[in-house]
This record gives structure tokens, sequence and C-alpha cells, in this order.
């Protein structure tokens, strides 16, 4: 039993070993420029919703 138990596991290890040795690896894309001007665009809807809260609480400096 033992031995069919490690003859097993080693057929599992030498498939695993085989799927990592073939997979290819992936290339990188570019960000298009479209996509590029999505992410500014958020990253400016976020800062003038951090500047409208401010400014709506003249009282405090910071954002809670």
């Amino acid at each position: 039993m033992a031995n069919q138990l490690g003859s097993l596991m080693q057929s599992i290890k030498s498939k695993v070993r085989s799927l990592k040795k073939s997979r290819k690896p992936y290339v990188k894309m570019d960000k298009s420029s479209s996509i590029k001007v999505e992410i500014r665009s958020r990253q400016a809807r976020k800062l003038i919703d951090k500047t409208l809260k401010v400014a709506d609480r003249p009282g405090e400096r910071s954002v809670a």
C-alpha cells in the first residue's frame, strides 16, 4: 500500500513539473492610449471629489 502511494506521488510530481516547464511566458502588453486616458480621468475624478469634500466643510482642514 505504501509503495503504491509512493509511486502515485512520484507520478503526480512528475506531471506537475512537466506542466510547469511547458508553460510559455506571456508577453506583457503596453497600455493603449485610450486606457491611459481612462486612468488619468479616473485619477482626476478622485481628486475633484476629494477637493469638493474639503470645500464643503470650510471649518476643517483635512479630509476624514
